[in-house]
């Protein structure tokens, strides 16, 4: 599925005639620092671009005259306000589209003068011909304006993405921190960049596959301008959460990264440098490289899908992964018991309860079990994870596989967090987390047991996981699922740690105060517990606009906005759900202030009804 990073309402798209003017070369100077379009400057630039890794970019610091840039920053203080927005890839504060300020009334703009100037100066024939040579990107459209003023607060994000849609040439981030208290590093809020490896695809053919590492952080500072060029499939990149205070650190003032970002755009009809269908073309192979997934056999973790067949069911499963002979029967019995009240709370392995369950996932295609282990197993699996917990794992994805056999998921625009497969074999003794990837879940008695729970004849195959998702680093982003038949979906919630029941139970009651659109020059303490993400959510796709980030959270969303089923990261709670065609699903990003990673051992199963059944029920 194609990112969009934001979707910026436009002030009025349909207003009069543009309100920009042409600006003399002397007055695009007078809004930069003295000294910028200096030809050793520019040859500075230029180098430093050109010698920079993991991709192409640059930096130039500082940029505006400072008056100036203190000016904008005062007026989106006083006379603007800003949307607060999440999706499956960010959480932030968003303006209208700058690039649309011609629509606003005379009364609306004189409130706006600086902007306007700093808008009309970077957009300038000048600094678009003075971008263009230091980075080698080709002519850059003025009429074709793109920039928006993002305000990141504490626990504000944007995931790993391209910035590859349409007709952009070049993305820029022009940062407006608190000029009078230098940003801190240890703050969050970086650029940060991520290098790939090239590799080969099926066809042998060359694919670019991001590091689910970056290699590069830049802090923002004031006045700094951070810019790329758009390449498809290398630069990726992210935005760091911008942490909360610590324990013992100054709460009294929030942490406010505050900038304007944007895109420079390829010539327009009628500009110079402007070629025919060149927009057109650049849609296409974006689109193109995304629907052929050249690089999805890098992706990490791979399907290990096993089929559950009947020995006079064998021919069936040639081609569909590995095979695993069961005998034909289906019903549970006493062995099952035995095997699974080892593991199992014993209140869900009652015949009473089973029916009960049967009936209510037929109502609602879901089910949510707590305390679903048993307590002597699960005080085995809690001791193990905290154990875990106060262990300082490796900075990198190599280190963390070479010293714990956890691998971390990528690519990085697509999903992060440390994983186990089923079937893997054990280092050492078999820990808590393997006996139930390896041994229970995948257990002919366990299958036994959810198909009663579902109301299913049999389960046919299964795909088994065990995930973590470290605080401050780990996530997925929403995927679809395109398969003809429903399939059956899992997810045993094993997080020791508390705090996170405020945003999969809790979000409803913030509602009204995510919608007063908070000014950024607001500073109060903040005595609530921060929401720390980590949720699961199941979303209806968005057939109209399938490029766009699943939105669930704003001030012009709906009450539930296409939410289908979300649970919070929590203590031995077993999440059942049958998951249709089109069904978008994602883990939130784990916020650095979680009080701990979330843990889970997720799977995916086919599952079989009884065809006499099914008619009945039609019936």
């Amino acid at each position: 599925m194609k990112r969009k990073t934001g979707t910026r309402e436009s002030l009025d798209a349909n207003g009069p005639e543009s309100k920009k003017r042409a600006l003399s070369s002397e007055e695009v100077a007078l809004r930069f620092r003295d000294g910028l379009f200096d030809s050793a400057e520019q040859q500075k630039y230029t180098e430093q671009y050109t010698q920079s890794e993991p991709y192409k970019h640059g930096v130039i610091h500082p940029l505006i005259e400072p008056s100036l840039l203190r000016a904008v920053r005062d007026e989106i203080q006083e006379n603007l306000d800003f949307t607060e927005k999440e999706t499956d890839i960010y959480k932030i504060f968003q303006s209208g589209d700058l690039a649309n300020m011609d629509g606003l009334d005379d009364a609306s703009v004189s409130r706006l003068p600086s902007i306007l100037k700093l808008r009309d100066a970077m957009y300038s024939q000048r600094f678009r011909e003075y971008l263009s040579a230091v980075t080698g990107s080709g002519k850059l459209s003025g009429s074709k304006t793109d920039m928006a003023i993002n305000i990141y607060n504490e626990g504000c994000h944007l995931l790993c993405h391209d910035d590859v849609i349409g007709s952009r040439r070049l993305s820029y981030i022009l940062y407006l921190t608190d000029p009078d208290t230098p940003w801190q590093a240890e703050w969050g809020g970086a650029l940060r960049l991520y290098p790939t490896t090239t590799k080969k695809d099926a066809q042998g053919e060359d694919v670019k596959v991001p590091s689910p590492d970056y290699s590069l952080s830049i802090p923002p500072a004031f006045n700094q301008l951070s810019f790329f060029t758009v390449q498809p499939g290398e630069s990726f990149h992210d935005v760091e959460e911008v942490y909360h205070p610590k324990e013992g650190e100054d709460r009294s003032k929030k942490r406010v990264r505050m900038a304007i970002s944007g895109w420079f755009h390829i010539p327009q009809k009628g500009e110079d440098g402007y070629e025919e269908g060149l927009e057109e073309k650049l849609a296409e192979r974006s689109s193109l490289a995304q629907l052929q997934g050249r690089g999805d056999i890098y992706d990490l973790p791979q399907s290990k899908t096993v089929v559950c067949q009947n020995s006079e069911d064998e021919g069936d499963a040639k081609g569909k992964g590995k095979v695993e002979d069961e005998s034909s029967e289906t019903e549970f019995n006493e062995d099952d018991l035995n095997f699974l009240v080892q593991y199992i709370s014993p209140s869900y392995l009652t015949p009473d309860i089973a029916e009960e369950m049967s009936d209510t996932f037929s109502n609602e295609s879901s089910l949510n079990l707590e305390q679903f282990l048993s307590d002597k197993f699960s005080a085995r699996v809690r001791a193990y994870i905290e154990e875990q917990e106060q262990k300082q794992l490796p900075a990198s994805s190599e280190d963390i596989h070479a010293q714990t056999g956890w691998t971390v998921a990528r690519p990085p625009h697509k999903q992060r967090y440390m994983f186990l497969q089923h079937s893997t074999p054990a280092q050492d003794e078999k820990n808590p987390i393997q006996e139930l990837l390896n041994d229970v879940f995948p257990s002919p008695a366990f299958r036994k047991w959810i198909a009663a729970a579902i109301g299913a004849d049999r389960i046919t195959s299964y795909d088994f996981l065990a995930r973590r998702f470290r605080r401050g680093q780990d996530y997925t982003l929403a995927s679809g699922y395109e398969g003809e038949e429903p399939r059956l979906e899992l997810t045993l919630s094993l997080t020791p740690s508390s705090g996170w029941e405020k945003d999969g139970d809790e979000e409803e009651e913030g509602e009204e105060e995510s919608e007063e659109k908070p000014k950024p020059k607001e500073s109060k303490s903040d005595a609530e517990e921060p929401a720390v993400g980590g949720y699961e959510i199941y979303m209806a796709g968005d057939d109209e606009d399938e490029g766009d980030a699943a939105i669930y959270k704003s001030a012009a969303a709906d009450e539930d906005d296409g939410i289908l089923f979300s649970t919070a990261a929590g203590w031995n709670r077993l999440s059942i759900v049958l998951r249709d065609s089109g069904t978008l699903k994602f883990v939130k990003y784990v916020s650095a202030a979680a009080q701990g990673d979330r843990w889970d051992i997720t799977g995916e199963m086919d599952v079989e009804y009884d065809e006499d059944e099914d008619d009945e029920a039609e019936e």
